[in-house]
Parts: C-alpha cells; sequence; structure tokens
C-alpha cells in the first residue's frame, strides 16, 4: 500500500474513529446514540393453558404451538450498570455469557425510585431520560442476544425507593396516609403514582431501536412487584384488589405481554390444607395467598420464588431438600388442577457454603434438586415451567452482591449443573431455529475432562427454546 495512501486516508481514518470510541465509551449517556437498524426476529409468548408458547405479533398461536420450558436468571442491576457507557460492557457481558450457557430469560429491575441521581423515577410520573436510556440499552442487548426479560415494576423492600419511597412523595405533598406501607396498595393517590409510572414504561419508545417497549418481543413479561407483602394480615383484601386493579390497567395499556405478580409463593391462612406447606407459620401472615392472587384473570402465570435456606435456616441440608421438594411439587400440582396456568420458579437461591475438597456443596444439591424437579415436569408436560437462580454477576460487580451471588464461571460445579438444565432442557423439548454454541469451562464428568466439543458431540448443545 503506497505510504502516501496510507497518510492521507487510512491514518485519519483510524484516528477518527479512535476519536468517536473515545468519545462513546465517556459521554454515550449525555448524547443519543445511532438508531439501531437490525434486531433479531423474536415472536411473543403466550400461554396456552398450563403451558408458555410462542405466538405471533397478531396474537395467536404459531403453527408449532409447543410448550415453552425456561432456563433462566436474575441479574437486578442492569439498567443501573447501563446507565453510563463504561459499565455498558458488564451489562453485555451478562447478556452475552448468559446465552452461551443455554438461559433464555433474565428477571431485572425496571424500576428505581428517588431523588438519586441514577433514579429512574425521581418524582411521581417524572423521569430520568438519562436513566431510561440505560433501560433501553438492556433491553436492546438482550434481543440482540435473543433473552428475554421479565420486568419488575416497584420494589416491596426499601432498596431502590420501594413502597416506602411512595408514601414519602405523598406524605410530602400533604396527603393523610398511614405510616405503614400497606397504604401503597389502598391509597388512591399513591396508586395513581403507580398507574403513571406503569404507563410511563408500557408507552416508552426505544431510543436506539424506535420500538416502543409495548411492542417489544425482547420483553418476556412485567411483574408488578418484587414479593408484595403486607405488615398486617387484615390487609390481604387490600393487596388482592390491588392486584386485580394494576393487572387490568397494564392490559389495558399492552394486549401483547404476559402480566405476573411477583409473588414468593405463600400460602394464606385460608388456605389450611396447605398450611403444612409454608417454610413456618410467619409464612401465612403477611397478607399474599399464592392461590387466591394467582388465580386472577388478568394474572397470565404464577411467580414462585424459593430459599431454603432463609427460610428454615436452622434445619439441616436433609430437612431443606424435603422442604424444596414439596415447595415445588405443590405449586406445580395448583397449577395444574386450580390454576390451569404455568408456574414459573422466578428466583432460586441458595448460600455458597464452601465444603472440603471433593463434597458437594449444599448450594449444588438444592440447584440440582430444583433443576431436577422442572426437568420432571417438563417431561410429564405440566405446569412447572422452569426456574431462574438468584443471582448472576460478572467480574467486578462486588457491590450487588448478596450472599446468594456469584459469578458462575468462577464455580464450575454450579456453572456445569446451569449449562446441564440448559442443554436437556433444549434437546427434549427446543425447537429453535437458532442453535447456540456452548461455552463451556471444563469440568470433571465421571472423572474425565469434558470441553465443548465433546459435549456437543454428545448432543448436549444448548439453544434457546423461543
Amino acid at each position: 500500500m503506497d505510504s502516501q495512501w496510507r497518510e492521507k486516508y487510512v491514518y485519519p481514518i483510524i484516528g477518527i474513529a479512535s476519536v468517536l470510541t473515545i468519545l462513546y465509551l465517556n459521554f454515550s449517556d449525555q448524547f443519543q446514540l445511532p438508531i439501531v437498524l437490525w434486531q433479531p426476529d423474536m415472536g411473543f409468548v403466550g400461554t396456552n393453558s398450563t403451558h408458555f408458547v410462542v405466538i405471533n405479533g397478531d396474537g395467536k398461536l404459531g403453527q408449532d404451538p409447543s410448550p415453552v420450558y425456561i432456563n433462566g436468571w436474575n441479574s437486578y442491576w442492569l439498567m443501573e450498570e447501563s446507565v453510563y457507557g463504561p459499565s455498558r460492557s458488564r451489562v453485555s457481558m451478562m447478556l452475552k455469557r448468559g446465552a452461551q450457557m443455554g438461559l433464555t430469560l433474565c428477571r431485572t429491575w425496571a424500576f428505581s425510585d428517588g431523588p438519586g441521581p441514577n433514579s429512574l423515577q425521581i418524582s411521581p410520573g417524572v423521569v430520568n431520560e438519562r436513566v431510561f436510556k440505560g433501560l433501553d440499552y438492556v433491553i436492546i442487548e438482550a434481543r440482540k442476544n435473543r433473552i428475554r426479560l421479565i420486568l419488575s415494576l416497584v420494589n416491596n423492600l426499601n432498596a431502590f425507593g420501594g413502597k416506602a419511597q411512595y408514601l414519602r412523595w405523598a406524605q410530602e405533598v400533604g396527603i393523610n396516609v398511614s405510616s405503614s406501607t400497606d397504604s401503597f396498595f389502598s391509597n388512591p393517590t399513591i396508586k395513581g403514582y403507580y398507574k403513571a409510572y406503569i404507563k410511563a414504561i408500557l408507552t416508552r419508545k426505544n431510543s436506539y431501536s424506535g420500538v416502543k417497549y409495548s411492542e417489544e418481543p425482547a420483553i418476556f413479561a412485567w411483574e408488578l412487584m418484587n414479593e408484595p407483602r403486607c405488615e398486617s394480615s387484615s390487609s390481604a383484601p387490600v393487596l388482592q384488589a390491588w392486584i386485580v386493579e394494576m393487572a387490568a390497567y397494564i392490559k389495558s395499556l399492552d394486549q401483547k405481554h404476559l402480566v405476573t405478580i411477583g409473588l414468593e409463593g405463600f400460602y394464606g391462612p385460608k388456605e389450611t390444607n396447605k398450611s403444612q406447606v409454608n417454610p413456618g407459620e410467619w409464612a401465612s401472615s403477611l397478607g399474599s395467598d399464592f392461590i387466591e392472587n394467582s388465580a386472577i384473570d388478568d394474572i397470565d402465570f404464577a411467580s414462585v420464588h424459593a430459599y431454603p435456606d432463609s427460610w428454615i435456616p436452622n434445619a439441616n441440608l436433609d430437612v431443606k431438600l424435603a422442604f424444596l421438594s414439596q415447595w415445588v411439587d405443590s405449586h406445580i400440582v395448583d397449577g395444574d388442577n386450580l390454576l390451569k396456568k404455568p408456574v414459573l420458579f422466578t428466583e432460586v437461591g441458595s448460600p455458597i457454603q464452601f465444603k472440603s475438597q471433593g463434597e458437594e456443596h449444599d448450594r449444588d444439591i438444592l440447584l440440582k434438586r430444583a433443576y431436577e424437579k422442572m426437568y420432571d415436569s417438563a417431561k410429564s408436560g405440566r405446569a412447572g415451567a422452569g426456574a431462574l437462580i438468584w443471582q448472576l454477576l460478572v467480574e467486578g460487580m462486588e457491590e450487588y452482591g448478596d450472599r446468594f451471588s456469584i459469578v458462575p464461571w468462577e464455580h464450575p460445579s454450579i456453572y456445569k449443573l446451569i449449562v446441564e438444565q440448559s442443554c436437556r432442557l433444549r434437546n427434549a423439548f427446543g425447537k429453535s431455529k437458532t442453535n447456540r454454541k456452548l461455552d463451556v469451562l471444563p469440568f470433571q464428568e465421571e472423572g474425565k475432562q469434558v470441553d465443548r466439543d465433546q459435549l456437543q458431540e454428545k448432543g448436549r448443545s444448548p439453544s434457546t427454546s423461543f
């Protein structure tokens, strides 16, 4: 290549590209990125009785409405890490690595309420556009990796604002609100705040793709609240009425997406024959009732959480395993016989408990049991639709961690369980046109090293079942 030509054309182009890259990495949150012109085709997900199925854009079942079974995970931090350009690489990596593990569904927060600089809703109905673009980015990256998202809309807990922030907003303008956070479910002003936020989210047009959230197939479902609980069991009817009202309101704005509640799965005092399934008497006093709440017409699928270590902390491993088995079985039976809806275990968590070399961790054993139950449900065509592990991180994310969090590729035994679950669900039930190559860390199987090529030769390479 002629040196003069290089100096005249090539070097300036490289220089301009370098400058643009630096500007993007440092200031992309302050200006609009180019519109994304191409995205993978994805169908919406609907329900057919107790199963998830892929549906067409017109809301009708496709030609082959096979049941969809899910292996997924939680990374609640995706939006916050997408606010600033430099940290977006972590979000992209998490979604890419999730896809490489064969995972197809991620649950994450679409809320952050309060006066903080990275809050999405800074006051009732007023959103921070810079943070909203972060959520736009999460959705774009998810769709690029053929991952779907459950987007949760508010927290029961105080983290990221939650119910308590809505009460403070009402009190700041002189509304006579009870000090109990149960007012969130009953006060007309506060319910109006929440509806305004729902409308802002559902009518949002993605700043990068131009696609409205209500038209975005990468969104799997809207979740009304993360783990709704009441301070008083007497507020149970108020919570029930709130679920009815808010689910109907979402459906009035968006007919294409599923709606779920975000329940932990506790049975209420009315379900006397189920009281022994709860992890303790305390669980029936929180105002939620898995069967009554989930039976609401506009709730498309039931959500359940599972935390044996937290809920029965003094029990030994055998007792925790027995509880987990009964907990999963009971809710699947409810989905099959009472609710006639899919049941998705949207949080399954257990802390890492280090043991001596060569022994399985308790977490491995509990996660393996949950996965086995999901696979058995799938093989039998039952309502148990899948499980989402809580929670996955990438390197350098310690600030978002809790005692249940892991970087999966740093824990080969957990990584193996996740990938194998993706593999067997895919091989048994998936019919996707898009194959995903398995990105597996070498691990021991029956005393032998197993790598990616060996797994693929065994027919265990996962791909999306959507």
